[in-house]
C-alpha cells in the first residue's frame, strides 16, 4: 500500500484536477450539463478505488491535512463577494429575490424531512438531500457531512456527493425549457421581438462591473499583478487565520444551546466584514477578481481531495431512497419557478429568464443559473436585470442564509 503524504496528496490532486478537464473536453456532455472538472476527475479516482476495494485491495491512501483549509479559503473567497453596497445596488429586487431563495430553501428540507420520513429513513437523510447540496452544491454538501455523520447519517458525504451531482444535472436539463416553456405560455414580448438584438455577453459582466477594482500602483520596482495577487493572498489567509479562530470562540458558546456550524463560518464572517470594511474605507484595495480566481482554485483542490476519498461502496442501500427525495426536490423546484418566482419578478420576458437562473442555482450550482440564462438570451435577446439579481444571490447572499438554516434543521432533528 502506498502511503502519500499532504503534499504528494495535493500534487495527485493537481493531475487528477486536469484528468477531470481533459475527460469534460473529450466528452461533451460533462460540458453541457456544467458537470465539475474536480467532480469528473475525483469520482473517477473514488470509483477505481471502489472496485479495489471489493477486491480486498486498499492500494493508496492519503493525507487530507489540507482539506480544511481549502474548503475555508473558498468559503472566505465566497464571503469577500457579500458586499452590502452590491446589494443596495441590486435594490428591492434583489432583496425580493432574496427571501424567496430563503424560504424556498427552508422548503427544499421540510420537504426532504417528510418524504424522508414516509419513507422510513432518518430525516437527516431528507435535509441533506435539500437545501445541503442542492442550494449549497458539492462544496457545501461535503463542508457539514461531518455534522452529519455526528448526527447519526453514516456515509454522509458519499451521500451528499451523489445527491449534488443528480441536482447539477437536473438543475442543466430543466432551467431552460422551463424558461423556454413560460416566455412561449405567456406569449411574452423579448428582445429579439422589438429588434432589440443588443449585447448579451456584455450583460453576463453586470455583477464583476460593480465591484469596483483597486487602481493603486504596486510599489516601485514591483510587478503590479504579482503585487495585486500578493496582496490578496495574504488577506485571504488572514481571514482564513481569524475565521478559525472565531470559530473555535463560537464552537464551546452554540454548543451550549444545541447549534454546531461547520469550520468554514468564521472564515466567512471575517471575509465579509473586510470586504465591507474596505468598501467602506478603501484601505486595503481588494481585488473580486483576484479573490474569485484564488477561491476557484482551493475549490477544485478541494473538492478533488474530498471526492478521491469517498467510499462509494457504502450508500448502496440508500440509492433509491435518495432518488426518490431528490426527485421530489426537482418537481419542487420546477413549481417554483413555473409560479411564484416568474410572478415575483415581474411576470415578463426578464422574469422568466430569472426563473430559469432560479432552478439553475437552487438544484446546482451558479454556473448551472449562468448556463440555463444564457442558453435563453442567446435565442431571445439580453436580459440584464436578470444577470444582475440571479448572481447576486446564488453566487454570494443565499450561502449565508443556507448556512444557518442548515444548522438550524440539524441542530432541531439530530
Amino acid at each position: 500500500m502506498l502511503a502519500l503524504d499532504l503534499v504528494q496528496t495535493l500534487a495527485v490532486a493537481g493531475v487528477v484536477l486536469f484528468i477531470g478537464y481533459g475527460i469534460k473536453r473529450r466528452v461533451p456532455l460533462l460540458s453541457r450539463y456544467n458537470i465539475p472538472a474536480p467532480v469528473v476527475g475525483g469520482l473517477l479516482v473514488a470509483a477505481i478505488l471502489s472496485v479495489a476495494h471489493q477486491r480486498g485491495l486498499t492500494p493508496v491512501t492519503f493525507d487530507a491535512t489540507l482539506q480544511t483549509p481549502l474548503q475555508n479559503a473558498f468559503f472566505a473567497s465566497v464571503g469577500f463577494g457579500a458586499s452590502l453596497a452590491l446589494l443596495r445596488i441590486g435594490g428591492p429586487l434583489v432583496l425580493m429575490f432574496f427571501v424567496a431563495s430563503t424560504l424556498a430553501a427552508i422548503g427544499q428540507n421540510v420537504l426532504g424531512l417528510g418524504v424522508a420520513t414516509l419513507l422510513g429513513q432518518p430525516p437527516l437523510l431528507g435535509v441533506l438531500a435539500g437545501s445541503v447540496t442542492l442550494t449549497g452544491g458539492p462544496a457545501t454538501g461535503l463542508a457539514f457531512a461531518p455534522l452529519f455523520e455526528e448526527a447519526g447519517i453514516a456515509s454522509a458525504a458519499t451521500l451528499a456527493v451523489a445527491s449534488a451531482m443528480v441536482g447539477i444535472v437536473s438543475g442543466g436539463l430543466i432551467g431552460g425549457p422551463l424558461g423556454t416553456w413560460l416566455i412561449a405560455h405567456h406569449r411574452l414580448p423579448t428582445p429579439r421581438d422589438r429588434a432589440q438584438t443588443g449585447n448579451a455577453r456584455a450583460a453576463q459582466n453586470i455583477v464583476e462591473e460593480q465591484i469596483a477594482e483597486p487602481v493603486a500602483a504596486a510599489p516601485a520596482g514591483e510587478d503590479r499583478e504579482s503585487y495585486l495577487l500578493l496582496k490578496t493572498l495574504t488577506v485571504l489567509l488572514i481571514a482564513v487565520w481569524i475565521g478559525g479562530v472565531v470559530s473555535a470562540w463560537l464552537k464551546p458558546m452554540l454548543a451550549r444551546v444545541g447549534l454546531a456550524l461547520p469550520a468554514y463560518i468564521g472564515a466567512m464572517l471575517v471575509a465579509a466584514a473586510i470586504r465591507n470594511f474596505d468598501d467602506w474605507r478603501g484601505w486595503i484595495g481588494l481585488s473580486q477578481r483576484a479573490i474569485d480566481d484564488l477561491g476557484n482554485v482551493a475549490l477544485s483542490l478541494f473538492l478533488v481531495m474530498a471526492l478521491m476519498t469517498l467510499r462509494l461502496w457504502e450508500i448502496v442501500n440508500l440509492a433509491v431512497p435518495l432518488a426518490i427525495i431528490v426527485a421530489a426536490q426537482i418537481a419542487f423546484i420546477a413549481v417554483l419557478c413555473l409560479g411564484p418566482i416568474f410572478r415575483l419578478m415581474g411576470r415578463d420576458y426578464q422574469g422568466a429568464v430569472t426563473a430559469s437562473g432560479f432552478a439553475g442555482f437552487m438544484l446546482g450550482t451558479t454556473a448551472n443559473a449562468m448556463a440555463n440564462m444564457e442558453a435563453l438570451v442567446e435565442r431571445y435577446g439580453p436580459a440584464p436585470r436578470a444577470f444582475l439579481v440571479v448572481p447576486m444571490v446564488g453566487a454570494f447572499f443565499i450561502d449565508f442564509a443556507n448556512a444557518l438554516i442548515i444548522t438550524a434543521f440539524v441542530s432541531w432533528f439530530k
